[in-house]
C-alpha cells in the first residue's frame, strides 16, 4: 500500500515505514504528525484518487529529527568580466517515518479501461472525422526548349 501525499508544499510517494528527509516541520522530536492532503491511495491494486485530495484520507508520521542537508555550493561566472560569486546553502530538513495510512472517505475509484470500451471509442472518432485523401504533389518537369 502506498499513497501519493502532499507535505510542507511537496508531494512525496510514501509507504508504511519509510523514512523520508521533508523541508523542516515545526514539530518537536518525537511528536506525531498526520498530514490530510492525500491524492492518490493504492491499497494492493484498487487506486483511489482524489478531486484534488480524498477526503477522510490521512498519512500518520512521526518525527524522528531535525538536521540540516548537504552544502550545495552555487558559483556564478561572467566570462571576461573579472564577476565570480560563490554562494553556500544548506537546507534545513525533518526526517520522518510514516507509520500509517488510512485510505477512508468517497471518492472516485481508478478501474483499468475494458478492451472494448477503448475499440469502441477509437472507432467512434473514425466515424466522426473521416479521412481525407490527399491528392499526390505534381513533380516538376524540366522543360528546356
Amino acid at each position: 500500500m502506498y499513497a501519493i501525499v502532499e507535505i510542507a508544499g511537496q508531494q512525496f510517494k510514501v509507504s508504511k515505514d519509510l523514512k523520508v528527509y521533508v523541508h523542516r516541520l515545526a514539530n518537536e522530536e518525537g511528536s506525531k504528525v498526520s498530514f490530510d492532503k492525500v491524492y492518490l491511495v493504492d491499497d494492493n491494486g484498487s487506486i483511489t484518487i482524489g478531486a484534488p485530495a480524498i477526503e477522510g484520507a490521512s498519512v500518520e508520521a512521526k518525527v524522528l529529527q531535525h538536521l540540516k542537508g548537504d552544502k550545495v555550493i552555487v558559483f556564478k561566472k561572467k566570462r571576461r568580466k573579472g564577476y565570480k560569486k560563490r554562494n553556500g546553502h544548506r537546507q534545513y530538513l525533518t526526517q520522518i517515518v510514516i507509520e500509517g495510512i488510512t485510505a477512508g472517505g468517497t471518492a472516485k475509484k481508478a478501474a483499468a479501461p475494458k478492451k472494448a470500451a477503448v475499440e469502441a471509442t477509437t472507432e467512434e472518432a473514425e466515424v466522426a472525422a473521416p479521412k481525407v485523401k490527399k491528392a499526390p504533389k505534381a513533380k516538376k518537369e524540366d522543360t528546356q526548349e
